[in-house]
């Protein structure tokens, strides 16, 4: 069997990041920094080691941060290695994208996800792409889409990440109906086949509790049903609504990927997301795991 590839991923980056006012007011949401890089490079970083070639970055008014970010700085390698500092210009250096190889295309309106995907079409050609939300960290041993591509490689068509939710917090996220699944599949890393999918049901009304976050594979006959335009949940045009035009052509599976997802749109699940890196990290985990009693009102230890 040939094997297959994913070589494009779209980042949607446009949006305006109104939950973390006022820092950012001037500052795209997705270059916020969790510890030392900024919520955009991890997303980068994860397509890197999932074999991505190709960084397309859907933006909007105000974001040009992040395509200064992934671009070289002559004046700051100078400077660096002027000063003796080549471990500090080797994470810089580690940040640039390479020539021919990153596209920024913008979404004139902030008009849903589905909006954003289907604004970088001209640039994905009839080939399968990658979706990431840089707002969604996942902190894995094997990163996330990389688990997903693997998985892919054998099942074709379209792929999603899900995960289980409290039920009463469905209307939050889109939900998959998966119908009856075969005893033993609630594993992770079990793939389940998507039988129906809705963007934000209520709880009385959800066909189950298994919701997607924002790791996408996608087949390009996606855009067919994007570029009908119609508006779904909260009069945008949502990707979910187009998903559903998957079911019963192609292969459709959710995948329950291993590893812990944060939710960097809202502000607890970014300091959350903060707290875990930081504590993944040799040199602050024994200063935090020391430092931290105190600060929840607890005892420092001895």
């Amino acid at each position: 069997m040939m094997r297959k590839f994913v070589r494009k991923a779209i980042f949607p980056v446009g949006g305006l990041g109104t939950r973390f006012l006022p820092a950012t007011k001037a500052m795209p949401k997705e270059m916020l920094p969790v510890v030392d890089k900024p919520l955009i490079q991890y997303a980068v970083e994860e397509a890197r080691a999932a074999g991505i070639e190709e960084f397309i970055f859907v933006t909007g008014r105000g974001k040009s941060a992040i395509e200064d970010h992934f671009d070289s700085n002559s004046e700051l390698k100078y400077a660096l290695l002027g000063r003796g500092k080549l471990d500090l210009w080797g994470l810089v250096e580690d940040t640039i994208l390479p020539p021919g190889k990153v596209a920024y295309t913008r979404q004139p309106e902030p008009l849903g996800l589905g909006h954003a995907v289907w604004c970088a079409m001209p640039l994905i050609g009839n080939e399968p792409f990658a979706v990431i939300l840089a707002d969604d960290l996942i902190q894995a041993d094997t990163p996330c889409l990389q688990q997903m591509i693997e998985a892919w490689q054998d099942t074709g068509g379209a792929m999603v990440a899900v995960m289980d939710v409290p039920p009463q917090h469905t209307n939050r996220y889109g939900i998959i109906d998966y119908g009856q699944q075969p005893a033993g599949e609630s594993d992770r890393n079990a793939l389940v086949p998507v039988a129906g999918i809705v963007e934000k049901p209520d709880p009385a009304s959800a066909p189950s509790n298994l919701a997607v976050i924002g790791r996408y594979i996608l087949d390009p006959s996606i855009f067919t049903a994007l570029d009908a335009k119609n508006r779904g949940a909260g009069g945008e045009i949502q990707l979910t609504d187009a998903l559903a035009h998957y079911i019963g052509k192609i292969p459709f599976h959710g995948m329950r990927f291993d590893g812990r997802r944060f939710d960097c749109g809202d502000k607890v699940g970014f300091i959350e997301a903060t707290l875990a890196f930081a504590l993944a990290r040799p040199e602050m985990a024994a200063h935090l795991r020391h430092s931290l009693p105190k600060l929840l009102g607890g005892v420092m230890p001895r």
